[in-house]
């Protein structure tokens, strides 16, 4: 189950700060609030929030101009309060990276309905499945993070190109990769390296892994796709 998304408030009125934060927190959200500008940044510096509603009119800095500075760090979606209605307030807060913008008086309803459309916008963070340190290929070993072949307790001498071939192939494990993506890819690591040069280099990998290099079962060719490398 999700964690309820975390609240901050920004806002020099404390009786509409406590207000807010009493009635979020009732739409069962976690809410941390700030006075000002700078309180904003102290809470800002140790925690992560999912959304800001944040005043625009505050004495010392005012809210567009936090907003402008916060964009430049920070992607926390941004609800801005305003007392001003005209359309060139609203233009200049979202110019200034603000998500929406909300008039002053407005029923908390309202903010609430606001608050969750933004919500819903904001993709959810796919956690990533953690890598492989170490991938089993037959009778070898292969260290994704210091790119070595072992077999057994002897280490397999691999050129730096063959390195990088394995360690792309280890990135994209049971997947097809075709030529063109290998080749960019091994020259982007600082190798020059072309399409015909590939087989040539996977034919050598293949001396060096497989029980029949002529019957590859571990880095096999994939008809009009390229190779892979499939692990045990």
């Amino acid at each position: 189950m999700r964690d309820a998304p975390h609240l901050l408030i920004v806002d020099d009125d404390d009786r509409l700060r406590d207000l807010l934060k009493t009635f979020l927190m009732r739409a069962d959200f976690l809410v941390s609030t700030a006075r000002d500008g700078a309180h904003a940044r102290r809470l800002l510096g140790g925690l992560q929030f999912d959304l800001i509603v944040l005043d625009v009119m505050m004495p010392g800095e005012d809210g567009i101009t936090l907003c402008a500075t916060l964009r430049q760090s920070i992607n926390t979606p941004i609800l801005l309060l305003t007392a001003k209605n005209e359309a060139a307030d609203r233009i200049a807060g979202l110019e200034a990276g603000a998500d929406d913008y909300l008039a002053k008086p407005f029923e908390p309803k309202e903010l609430l309905l606001r608050i969750n459309a933004i919500l819903r916008r904001v993709p959810a963070e796919v956690e990533q499945p953690q890598k492989p340190k170490r991938i089993r290929i037959g009778e070898h070993v292969f260290d994704t993070e210091k790119s070595q072949l072992w077999h057994g307790d002897d280490l397999v001498r691999l050129t730096s190109t063959e390195q990088q071939l394995m360690k792309i192939f280890s990135e994209h494990l049971n997947t097809p990769v075709s030529r063109a993506r290998l080749v960019e890819e091994v020259n982007r690591s600082g190798g020059q390296t072309q399409e015909r040069a590939i087989d040539v280099q996977i034919t050598r990998l293949r001396r060096k892994i497989e029980a029949d290099p002529k019957h590859p079962r571990h880095i096999q060719t994939v008809r009009g796709e390229g190779y892979r490398l499939s692990s045990d």
